[in-house]
């Protein structure tokens, strides 16, 4: 069904939404909320229907679900000061009020209605080596608290073909857009540009578990290969390895046993822990309060019993950086020691490890501003894993820091083309629009900053160079104005306060300090 609605139209078919003619990127949860709200607009829906709906009637926190409702109304340009398409009703619940009209898309075929549901996406060049995308498990196990195993398995499967150099692979935020849908695979390749799509499902039940995995050329849908695993849950790392062989081994048989042989380290001997692991990184990836302090709880649960678990130390520093980076960590100076204390031991303890390598580089770059020894972790992770959109967009950072700005960029455009539909996007924007701010092409840094507000509006860091921006632009009035939306979200935001929290080697390093601090106080940033 298309659902057209001020400047915006909703295909649920394709799980698009178009504001005009541009494309905007909505993390799954938000598209599924959006269309709950309009296919219910005829009465008020409540906070335990849209439980029910959305989260299938998992606990939700207050904070949680008005983070959701917010980014709705951001991606459909409307906000919780207007709430001229989605209001609220005061203890009573949520209603969209925009005035919708129904179609087909089927029968939309006029060129009229073509323009109006805006170009399709251009099918993306293919690489110049063998290209794949693994689209996320399909969960057999009709529970869907199991959706998390389903989907790390996947992602095990996408790292450990990364590991070949030869070989291009989407990110995982790219291929899991595809998520819930049946998605043709000759689309996916269009849409990613891979020449390979390998898709599976994944049923667990007790200690038991079965993988079903086929891989099919992107271009003609043909079916190259496929297989079944099944045995006991402390089999899953030799499921993996056997896919991941079976996988190189069908797209270039004669690389097979020189470059996947024992194509990673096993991540944890306990699969307790390493199943702690995986709910963690399925919680950092919402980016809520509650989120981050739930997953930094299953990382430390992971390494108290396993204590040489790396990956879990490495996720416990980067979701603490990212608490602290949001102004929701309970103690600043503690965690940021804490946060430091592991993201080292994590590399002293698997320094061939590509993800605990960027994931420990982001506290030392971000909190220590550290960016000599960050650059370092970044770019010994991106010599073991090349494909890897968080370390190319993350290293950006130390780069822009470091006065090398065309290299971060070349890598953020190697992001975007990594992971071309990539819901966490807005890190590239951002880390776009601290370059183009550093450069003093303001214009262009709010541009970027504006695009990656669209995606996540509670993003401090993208507030914070949007006003800098906005200052040096003569933008003096909007500058304020974001800066009332920062004080909402950290209401202890100040100057002095700001200065406190960077590290010594940063203000003694960065000649343009009084730049950003200038455009505190012109934007009227509490002293």
């Amino acid at each position: 069904m298309l659902y057209r609605f001020d400047d915006c139209s909703l295909d649920t078919d394709r799980r698009e939404l178009r504001r005009g003619t541009e494309l905007v990127r909505l993390e799954p949860q938000v598209f599924d909320l959006l269309v709950y709200l309009i296919r219910n607009r005829e009465r008020v829906v409540s906070k335990d229907d849209l439980i029910a709906a959305i989260w299938g009637g998992r606990i939700v926190s207050e904070s949680a679900l008005t983070t959701r409702i917010n980014a709705v109304r951001s991606a459909i340009g409307d906000s919780g000061d207007e709430q001229r398409l989605v209001k609220t009703f005061q203890r009573k619940g949520i209603r969209f009020v925009g005035a919708v009209r129904e179609e087909q898309p089927a029968v939309a075929t006029t060129a009229a209605a073509a323009v109006a549901a805006g170009p399709a996406a251009p099918a993306l060049a293919l690489p110049d080596r063998p290209s794949i995308a693994v689209l996320p498990f399909a969960n057999m196990s009709g529970d869907s608290e199991q959706e998390y195993f389903a989907d790390g398995m996947a992602d095990e499967i996408i790292t450990a073909l990364s590991r070949c150099s030869w070989l291009f692979v989407i990110s995982r935020n790219s291929s899991f857009t595809y998520k819930g849908k049946a998605a043709d695979v000759r689309q996916v390749g269009r849409e990613l540009g891979v020449g390979y799509v390998l898709e599976g499902s994944v049923r667990r039940g007790g200690s038991r578990v079965r993988f079903a995995a086929q891989l099919v050329e992107a271009a003609n849908g043909a079916h190259i290969w496929a297989d079944r695993f099944e045995g006991e849950l402390s089999d899953v790392f030799e499921f993996q390895d056997r896919i991941t062989e079976s996988v190189v081994g069908a797209i270039e048989p004669k690389l097979l046993f020189a470059e996947v042989a024992r194509l990673k380290q096993k991540p944890a001997s306990s699969l307790v822990a390493y199943d702690l692991y995986l709910r963690a990184l399925q919680l950092e990836y919402e980016f809520t309060k509650e989120s981050l302090d739930e997953a930094i709880r299953c990382v430390e649960r992971a390494a108290a019993i396993d204590p040489s678990f790396a990956p879990a130390m490495a996720l416990a520093a980067f979701c603490y950086a990212e608490r602290a980076f949001q102004a929701w960590a309970k103690d600043y100076k503690a965690e940021v020691a804490e946060a430091l204390r592991l993201a080292n031991r994590a590399v002293e303890l698997d320094p061939q490890n590509a993800e605990v390598l960027w994931m420990s580089a982001y506290p030392i770059t971000f909190l220590a501003a550290d960016h000599a020894r960050a650059k370092e972790l970044f770019d010994r992770s991106l010599a073991i894993n090349p494909n890897s959109p968080m370390a190319l967009t993350m290293s950006s950072w130390a780069e822009i820091n470091l006065g090398n700005r065309a290299l971060a960029r070349e890598r953020l455009a190697r992001a975007r083309r990594v992971s071309p539909c990539d819901p966490h996007e807005w890190k590239i924007s951002m880390t776009m629009a601290m370059a183009d701010m550093w450069d003093h092409k303001f214009s262009e840094s709010v541009a970027w900053a504006e695009r990656a507000i669209r995606q996540n509006p509670r993003a401090l860091p993208v507030l914070r160079t949007m006003v800098v921006s906005l200052v040096h632009a003569g933008r003096r009035e909007k500058a304020v104005e974001i800066v009332q939306d920062i004080l909402r979200i950290d209401p202890k935001f100040s100057v002095s306060g700001w200065q406190r929290q960077r590290a010594p080697s940063y203000r003694e390093n960065n000649p343009r300090w009084q730049f950003i601090l200038d455009a505190y106080r012109a934007a009227g940033v509490p002293e």
